[in-house]
C-alpha cells in the first residue's frame, strides 16, 4: 500500500537537492512577461501581435495586483492542500475557474485597459470592434467560452476571443496558486500535468540559477507553476526514448522542438544558459516560426500557448 506523504514529509525527501516546484512571483509574474514581450517583440514576424500580448500582460499584472485575498483564505488554503494530499491531485483545477465570482470581473479589467492604451497608440478599427464585443458581450456566452478553452473543445472556441479570455482566467489561477508554498504542492503520479492547477505545460525550459542550474523545468500555460522533470524524457507519454531536438537553422540556439518518436508529440525546449531574459511562455508566442515548421512534421503538439489559441487536433 502506498503512503501518503504529509506536506511537510515531501520538501524533506532529497530529490538530490532539486529544487521541485517554482512558484510564481506574484509581484513579477505578467510584468517580467510584459517586458521579454516587448524586447521579442522587435524585427519579429508577428511583432505587432507581440506588441498588443504585452499590453494585455501589463494589464493582467495590474489585475492581479488589484485582487485582494479571501478573509477566510488560510482556512480554505489548508483545506485544499489537505485533499490535494490525500488524493495525489492538483492544488486546484484551472478548469474550475470558470465558476470564479472574479474571472469576468478581471476580463473587464484586461480589456479596459488594452483597448484605453490601444486607442491612444492608434488601434486598428477591428480590434476596438473584437474588444467592445467581448466587452459587452452575454455573461453566459463568456462563461461558455471559457469552459471550451479550457476543455480545448475546438468547434467551440472563439479564436480571435481566446487569448483575451485565457489571459482572465490566467490571473485568476496565479492569484490562488501564488497563495501556496511550495511546501503545500503534492507529488503527482502524472509527472507532465502541473501539481498546482492540472494544467499542461507551455513549454519547458532548462534553467542557469541558482539551485536550477542545469535543470529542466516545465512551465505550467496557466498559472504559471515551474516542476522539475529530468531531461530527454517526453513530457506527454513519459518516454525516454526515441527523443531528439529539431531546431530552425541560423535560428535562436536558445530554442528547440524536443520530438518523441513513441508518442509522435513535441514541445519547445528552451536554454537560459543561451539567453538569459528569456521568459517560456512568453518566448514560445514569439517562435511561431518553428510551430509552423514543425506542422509539416508528423509530430503533434498538444498544448499550444494560450495567448495564441491554436486548434490542437488529438
Amino acid at each position: 500500500m502506498q503512503r501518503i506523504l504529509e506536506p511537510g514529509e515531501i520538501e524533506a525527501l532529497d530529490h538530490n537537492s532539486i529544487p521541485r516546484i517554482r512558484m510564481p512571483e506574484r509581484a513579477t509574474v505578467f510584468k517580467t512577461r510584459s517586458q521579454r514581450l516587448k524586447q521579442l517583440a522587435s524585427d519579429n514576424p508577428i511583432g505587432d501581435y507581440l506588441r498588443l500580448m504585452a499590453i494585455l500582460v501589463e494589464a493582467q499584472q495590474q489585475a492581479l495586483d488589484r485582487l485582494s485575498a479571501e478573509p477566510d483564505s488560510n482556512a480554505i488554503d489548508q483545506a485544499r492542500v489537505n485533499l490535494a494530499h490525500a488524493h495525489l491531485m492538483p492544488l486546484i483545477l484551472a478548469s474550475d475557474q470558470v465558476r470564479s465570482p472574479h474571472w469576468q470581473g478581471v476580463l473587464e479589467q484586461l480589456l479596459d485597459h488594452v483597448m484605453q492604451v490601444a486607442t491612444s497608440e492608434g488601434m486598428p478599427a477591428p480590434l476596438q470592434e473584437l474588444l467592445a464585443r467581448i466587452r459587452h458581450g452575454d455573461q453566459n456566452e463568456r462563461d461558455n467560452q471559457a469552459e471550451a478553452i479550457l476543455q480545448r473543445s475546438n468547434a467551440a472556441v472563439d479564436p480571435i476571443a481566446a487569448p483575451f479570455i485565457a489571459a482572465a482566467l490566467q490571473v485568476i489561477c496565479v492569484d490562488l496558486v501564488s497563495r501556496f508554498k511550495v511546501r503545500d504542492v503534492p507529488l503527482l503520479d502524472t509527472p507532465g500535468v502541473c501539481p498546482c492547477c492540472g494544467s499542461l505545460p507551455v513549454a519547458s525550459v532548462v534553467r542557469m540559477d541558482g539551485e536550477s542550474q542545469g535543470h529542466r523545468y516545465l512551465q505550467c500555460g496557466m498559472c504559471a507553476a515551474e516542476w522539475h522533470m529530468v531531461r530527454i524524457k517526453c513530457t506527454y507519454c513519459d518516454s525516454t526514448k526515441g527523443i531528439a531536438y529539431q531546431a530552425i537553422e541560423d535560428g535562436s540556439p536558445a530554442v528547440k522542438a524536443e520530438t518523441c518518436d513513441e508518442c509522435h508529440s513535441w514541445l519547445k525546449i528552451f536554454y537560459q544558459e543561451k539567453d538569459p531574459y528569456l521568459e517560456p511562455l512568453a518566448d514560445d508566442l514569439a517562435s511561431v516560426t518553428l510551430d509552423l515548421l514543425m506542422g509539416e512534421t508528423n509530430y503533434e503538439r498538444r498544448h499550444g500557448n494560450p495567448l495564441l489559441w491554436q486548434s490542437m487536433e488529438n
